[in-house]
């Protein structure tokens, strides 16, 4: 009996540096989340030496939250983004996440920091949103774009619930564009995080997994022509820390 044929090119995604096919990566992604859960925001510290804080600051003072506005915050994960969205006064939020483990991390913080009123939290696919067509003021997705198996469906999605006027905002890993941060990031990256992850969360996979994961993201114009592509228009890049990170943002009209 011969051997199975490969998958053809279109069945197949990235998986960090690896190809696996499409249809087994969103459990791969969960299983990586749902190691690195307990300790993930331990980790997000000790990864970025603290600097996710600023970035985060910057990009929840961007999304200019008011009362009178609502927020779907896409794979949001331990609620970094929605606590920020509400603490600044925004209107009624919805913590979403693909992977269950990290919404009840979310969730026990959320009764930690008294944010019962006014949040609602959604275990869903951001590339199939079980929301109404036109319904949020704001969608935002922070570093989890780069973990979605079909980027486009989930840009097109955000683009679906957003009522006209409303915006979508993605802040991610991105291109270094300051040459001489190169090495050190790499060094950093595929050297020490691994060994942090082992030591700290008991799983040096799963973090040099997600090393990989920020060098095959696309870069900030290609995100940048993939939004526009979505139908979102004035697309717009803003770089953090020499484009280490980046806050893209878009219009629907």
């Amino acid at each position: 009996m011969s051997d199975s044929p490969p998958p053809a090119p279109d069945d197949v995604t990235d998986f960090g540096y690896r190809e696996v096919p499409r249809a087994e990566k969103s459990a791969m992604v969960r299983a990586v989340f749902d190691s690195v859960a307990p300790k993930y925001d331990v980790m997000n510290d000790l990864m970025s030496l603290g600097i996710h804080r600023v970035w985060k600051r910057v990009f929840i003072n961007a999304l200019d939250p008011r009362p009178n506005r609502s927020l779907l915050d896409l794979a949001g994960g331990t609620g970094d983004i929605t606590f920020g969205w509400l603490a600044a006064g925004g209107g009624p939020a919805i913590l979403s996440d693909i992977n269950a483990s990290m919404l009840e991390v979310g969730r026990d913080r959320a009764l930690g920091k008294g944010f019962a009123a006014g949040l609602s939290f959604l275990n869903a696919d951001a590339e199939h949103l079980p929301l109404p067509d036109r319904s949020q003021d704001t969608v935002t997705i922070a570093f989890g774009l780069r973990n979605c198996t079909d980027k486009p469906a989930v840009l097109a999605e955000a683009r679906r619930v957003l009522r006209p006027g409303g915006r979508f905002f993605c802040l991610e890993f991105s291109r270094v564009q300051v040459a001489a941060l190169t090495p050190v990031y790499d060094a950093w990256s595929f050297k020490v995080l691994p060994r942090i992850g082992k030591m700290v969360a008991g799983d040096a996979d799963s973090y040099q997994y997600l090393a990989e994961s920020i060098r095959t993201f696309p870069d900030q114009e290609t995100l940048a022509e993939m939004m526009r592509d979505a139908g979102l228009e004035q697309v717009k890049v803003r770089n953090l820390s020499g484009g280490i990170a980046a806050i893209h943002s878009g219009w629907r009209l």
